[in-house]
């Protein structure tokens, strides 16, 4: 299932037309939930994964929906008399979306790339509408785009386009292709796409931008609830296929633009989000526009960090998945705080390392140069080793980035490695922390001992120690929800989460455990600020007003 060529034409979408098309996808229940009630877990699971083999057995019928899962998402031909059953077929042949199996490859790559059918092919499709009868109802016909349903995040029905076979990308190499637009391809939905999604604060906002927007997804979840979202893209062909997503997908008010990181938006107003899954493979060349930056190491995702304050709006968030390197004696951590703007607070978490052998062959893979024969392989492996020696790159990390423009003259940068599973989404999440960050930074340790705190939701112990013993060895708090973190705490922190719920201030808390510990109360209360300082910070208290 590796991508075609992206010299495909690609589709118009006439919005009346447009709007039938969606019905019939919807009538024939081609969405998230009727793919996974056709294909059952498995084959859907493997659909996932770039293997067609189980929805092909699991397609052998000729209903609506198998018939589109096999046009859309399978690369199949399929006899006319199905696909009319299907959607409205001399409308989808109009516009673009199917055009005959029978057409030559050369036919079907003439042209440039463009978000409207040219007057050349309005008149191809025409005809071929035109001689339907005359071809036989079993003529086949194929799909020109990949159209893959996505569940958005209050059950709406939406689908993203990509060039076909790029739904997702990475299993079996998208750039195994030649062709002159093999460069431009576009994904649909990915891992990395989901993950963006997911811890992208969803608040209401009036503006929101979205930088290198690819298939649209990312602009598709933000036109919930922005008033205004503009999405770019440095590939123009990525934006004809946003266009698309979004005109089937039934979404309004966003504007696209042609252009690099900001240059689309100079002069605009503040932007209240910005999210970016940007290009950010770090590779020597720039051979696939949707993950070769064309920068130098990681310098792509250094300046969209470095650049985003002067973008967002007070109070706005700047969202996006990054790589780092990782550099001999230099600290990681450090090299991501370099990153922050002033005047933004920071959560930045590592997900994954990868060493530089691990890095080049996942992305030699994902563009296909596993096919290229073993001589070309080994020179383009060659090539990325060279880049990081040069370097002195060692490794390369994985993560989210999220920062908030608070104004701060001291502002919170948190940099943390968390590879552990964690509940999606997210976005709740982000922006407790930066809440908790707020308070944590206006309370000294005298007020936070007259604070009031509750255990947060999900949060439970485990003592750890060997069996029989009388007493543990240690404490672990661990949360079942969200980041889904765990720490260490002694019996004075494990005593004083138990035992918050809102009603006593924390130094009344201390002292009631200080009694029955037989420890001074004071050097309890001096000692413990530090304790309750990073259980807020990581999530597992909250502070509340006073109950009652």
């Amino acid at each position: 299932m590796g991508c075609v060529s992206t010299s495909e034409r690609l589709p118009q979408a006439d919005p009346d037309r447009t709007a039938r098309l969606r019905e019939a996808l919807r009538a024939a229940d081609f969405t998230a939930d009727g793919l996974l009630d056709l294909l059952g877990g498995p084959a859907y699971a493997a659909l996932a994964r770039s293997e067609a083999v189980p929805a092909l057995r699991a397609t052998r019928g000729a209903s609506p929906l198998e018939t589109l899962v096999r046009l859309f998402l399978l690369q199949q031909s399929v006899p006319r008399e199905h696909a009319r059953e299907a959607l409205p077929l001399d409308e989808a042949l109009a516009d673009g979306w199917l055009v005959p199996a029978e057409a030559s490859e050369a036919e079907a790559s003439e042209g440039e790339v463009s978000d409207a059918v040219t007057t050349e092919a309005e008149a191809e499709a025409s005809e071929a509408v035109a001689t339907d009868a005359e071809a036989g109802a079993h003529s086949p016909v194929r799909a020109t785009v990949d159209v893959r349903p996505y569940a958005g995040p209050h059950g709406q029905d939406w689908w993203i386009v990509a060039d076909l076979g790029c739904a997702v990308g990475g299993a079996s190499g998208v750039g195994t292709q030649d062709g002159p637009r093999g460069r431009d391809v576009v994904l649909g939905v990915g891992g990395a796409s989901t993950t963006l999604a997911g811890i992208t604060v969803r608040v209401p906002a009036a503006r929101a931008l979205d930088i290198g927007t690819g298939s649209g997804v990312q602009a598709l979840h933000a036109a919930e609830h922005a008033t205004h979202v503009t999405a770019t893209d440095l590939n123009p062909r990525a934006l004809a296929v946003a266009r698309l997503t979004l005109a089937l997908s039934g979404a309004s008010g966003v504007e696209l633009r042609e252009g690099t990181l900001f240059e689309p938006v100079a002069g605009d107003e503040p932007y209240d989000l910005i999210v970016s899954n940007p290009p950010f493979v770090i590779s020597p060349g720039a051979r696939l526009t949707y993950r070769d930056g064309g920068m130098t190491g990681d310098d792509l995702c250094r300046t969209l960090v470095e650049q985003s304050a002067d973008r967002l709006a007070p109070g706005g968030y700047c969202q996006l998945l990054a790589n780092w390197e990782h550099t001999q004696g230099e600290d990681w951590r450090d090299r991501l705080r370099s990153w922050v703007p002033p005047g933004c607070d920071a959560w930045i978490v590592q997900r994954e390392v990868q060493d530089v052998m691990q890095y080049a062959e996942l992305w030699l893979r994902d563009a296909g140069d596993h096919r290229a024969g073993r001589a070309a392989y080994a020179a383009r492996y060659g090539e990325w080793l060279d880049e990081f020696e040069r370097r002195g790159t060692t490794g390369v990390g994985f993560g989210w980035i999220t920062l908030r423009k608070s104004g701060a003259e001291d502002p919170a940068i948190v940099v943390e490695e968390w590879p552990h599973p964690v509940e999606q989404p997210l976005g709740d999440e982000v922006v407790q922390h930066f809440e908790r960050q707020d308070f944590l930074r206006a309370t000294d340790d005298a007020a936070l001992l007259d604070c009031h705190f509750r255990l947060a939701d999900g949060v439970v112990q485990e003592q750890v120690g060997m069996p029989g013993a009388e007493d543990p060895e240690h404490v672990v708090l661990r949360q079942q929800r969200g980041m889904r973190r765990a720490t260490k705490v002694d019996t004075v922190g494990a005593g004083f989460a138990g035992v918050c719920d809102g009603s006593l201030p924390a130094w009344r808390i201390l002292d009631a455990i200080a009694q029955l510990v037989g420890e001074d109360p004071v050097m309890l209360r001096d000692r413990t600020p530090g304790a309750i300082r990073l259980l807020v910070e990581q999530g597992f208290l909250l502070p509340t007003e006073a109950v009652a």
